[in-house]
């Protein structure tokens, strides 16, 4: 997939070009109902354009160029003499807002890392305030070839490109025909995804189109085949998706549940997550994007649309237990995280003392498949594992569905990854034999993780990391280094200022720890304060309560199934590196406590590997120094962790 842009010329094309003919194919173009100002804007844009573009006629100008990550479009992209200007109007504006430069630099920035004929060439955005006061032209050194934005106003526009032609020396050059076929390979947050998603962009406009992306295609066009057939057939069917952490099986849940919305042909779908954060910020974003999309929008209202195609497992679960025998209303539904559903022990536990279920006996898998087999013909459930997540006690991890659909719902048709009995996804002995209906198919595994686009290989070299095999965790980090920085240090200031330093535009940058880091205290690290996930990581960075001001922290329950652009991570000593292998410790009280059960550890070390690979850019490791008169924090509960980190690869921030 090249470049997209409703409106492609040659600079002396476009001043030949009658403002009227450009504004009608602008429009064709748009597939929402277009309002008066935005014609309006259009028209002033295209106006100022052609005063300001005369003495660049050998240039190529782009208008509404796609940006597929973001869901959204750059106003206008300039290239000329091997410069490529990403232009944000904002018509009428007197001002130049934070908002803004923030906006028009990200357009930048994802042009550079995702559209392969921008990767090396110079960007220079420009935010187009066009009744702001004239602003100091002055380039800044670029980063990765990009520019910070510069501030113009419709007087100094033309002034501003002549600036840049004249400074900027010896840019690589561009074949304009080879940058404009070149491909887009988006990488977007879960939180983009979801808003484009909603928004009716496809899945292969907001993906990459290399391997990885290709897997996402497959998998989600297979159980879309699935769903279709299982009506057709009148079976009730559940698959197994499996993936490496950041693969996209969480955007192939939305993707399904976006694209399964024919009630009419009963394939409506709903995506259901037991983890809370996820779907307060997912539901959230959704409604804030639908209502930025459209000023007359009700909040309330979107909130309302986006809790119908996201939801809480706990409330489609007590809608099942108020209605007993009653089928849902969805016929195809996502079960995200699918291995953190609890046993039987726990769930009935909960059912007893929350819901007033005294004879409740079933699992939770057990009971969700319960309430799908409601349906008296057909219905799908999908279930998405994901390897090493298990963070909570009492979850029955794959098991749990694999024994309930053996003994109570052998009628069921399964499709499972060929992955599925792999250790980081089983949790224990999984046997698929003796399901009847049971099928393997490779197109239920997600190989590819496309969190971190810079670095692929983060998973398995986090995975070394906890496993205790140094060489072979510095071996796979010296694969991408180059691309992904991770670095340590004992120093909190030197972390956020680290982090501060590198992130630009709307990446995000936040506080991550285990919920066990009871003594980062000390350092300004509170795991016990509770947060909002929503504010969190939705609010602007001019808000104390976004994780951009790097002070309220965020545990492995708040992050679990989102990212991050960069991370401070905060490691206590609940994980400690001692004598060659890591020890596993609880504080409680006022001391630490060793973990003894196997399941803990597991749960702890789950913990730390999911804080490990939240990052899409690179992350800062904070080991304490501690305190000698601390008993709680003495320097011996850190010093080895800090040096086994460094023999894992991780470059001291202190050398």
């Amino acid at each position: 997939m090249g470049v997209r842009a409703f409106y492609t010329a040659t600079v002396c094309d476009f001043l030949q070009e009658s403002v009227d003919s450009i504004v009608g194919k602008i429009s064709q173009q748009h597939c929402q109902d277009i309002v008066q100002l935005q014609m309006g804007a259009w028209q002033r844009e295209i106006e100022l354009l052609k005063e300001c573009l005369p003495p660049f006629e050998g240039g190529h100008i782009l208008i509404e160029l796609q940006i597929p990550r973001m869901g959204r479009r750059a106003d206008a992209v300039l290239i000329y003499q091997n410069i490529i200007y990403v232009m944000e109007f904002k018509v009428g504006a007197k001002a130049y807002h934070s908002h803004d430069l923030r906006q028009t630099h990200g357009y930048a920035i994802d042009l550079h890392h995702f559209h392969e004929g921008s990767h090396n060439k110079t960007i220079v955005p420009l935010l187009v305030a066009t009744e702001a006061p004239a602003y100091q032209l002055a380039l800044s050194q670029p980063v990765d070839h990009v520019h910070s934005p510069l501030r113009v106003s419709a007087k100094t526009l033309q002034e501003a490109l002549t600036h840049c032609v004249r400074t900027i020396r010896e840019p690589a050059p561009i074949d304009f025909q080879y940058w404009f076929e070149s491909a887009y390979k988006p990488t977007p947050t879960i939180v983009e995804a979801a808003q484009a998603l909603y928004a009716n962009h496809d899945v292969a406009d907001i993906a990459r189109n290399d391997a990885g992306a290709h897997n996402l295609h497959v998998t989600s066009s297979a159980i879309l085949d699935i769903v279709h057939r299982a009506r057709e057939e009148k079976q009730k069917v559940i698959c197994f998706v499996t993936g490496v952490p950041g693969a996209g099986k969480t955007l192939v849940g939305l993707n399904i549940a976006t694209t399964s919305v024919n009630i009419d042909d009963d394939e409506h779908a709903v995506f259901l997550s037991g983890n809370g954060p996820l779907v307060d910020v997912l539901t959230e974003a959704l409604a804030r994007d639908a209502k930025d999309r459209n000023s007359n929008a009700s909040k309330e209202v979107e909130l309302r649309k986006a809790a119908a195609r996201i939801q809480n497992i706990h409330k489609f679960r007590d809608e099942a237990l108020l209605n007993p025998g009653k089928a849902p209303p969805e016929r195809v539904v996502i079960f995200d995280e699918a291995q953190r559903a609890w046993d039987a022990e726990s769930t009935a536990k909960f059912m007893v003392q929350k819901r007033g279920q005294r004879s409740f006996d079933q699992s939770e898998p057990e009971f969700l498949i319960s309430v799908m087999n409601r349906h008296p013909d057909w219905c799908v459930i999908i279930a998405l594992i994901g390897g090493g997540q298990e963070i909570n006690t009492g979850e029955a991890g794959l098991k749990g569905w694999i024994d309930a659909i053996r003994s109570r719902f052998n009628n069921w048709h399964v499709y499972y990854s060929d992955k599925l009995k792999q250790a980081e996804y089983a949790g224990g002995d999984v046997e698929i034999n003796g399901i009847q209906h049971a099928r393997s198919r490779v197109a239920m595994h997600l190989a590819t993780s496309m969190r971190s686009f810079k670095a692929e290989r983060l998973s398995h070299m986090i995975h070394y990391l906890i496993e205790n095999q140094p060489d072979r965790a510095a071996a796979c980090y010296a694969s991408f280094r180059s691309r992904f920085p991770i670095v340590v240090t004992r120093d909190i200031k030197k972390a956020r200022t680290w982090i501060k330093d590198r992130a630009r535009a709307n990446e995000t940058k936040g506080v991550i720890a285990s919920s066990g880091g009871a003594r980062l205290k000390p350092d300004g690290i509170f795991v016990k304060n509770k947060i909002s996930a929503a504010d969190w990581f939705l609010n602007e960075p001019e808000d104390v309560r976004s994780c951009h001001f790097l002070e309220d922290v965020a545990t492995e329950f708040d992050i679990q199934g989102l990212e991050l652009d960069w991370c401070l991570i905060g490691w206590d000593a609940d994980f400690r590196y001692n004598q060659g292998a890591f020890e596993h410790w609880k504080f409680t009280g006022s001391s630490w406590k060793q973990r003894n059960r196997s399941a803990q550890k597991r749960y702890l070390e789950n913990a730390y590997r999911v804080l490990l690979t939240r990052a899409r850019q690179g992350m800062a490791i904070f080991v304490p120094r501690g305190e000698l008169e601390d008993p709680t924090r003495p320097p011996q509960h850190y010093d080895e962790t800090y040096s086994y980190l460094i023999r894992c690869g991780v470059q001291a921030l202190e050398s």
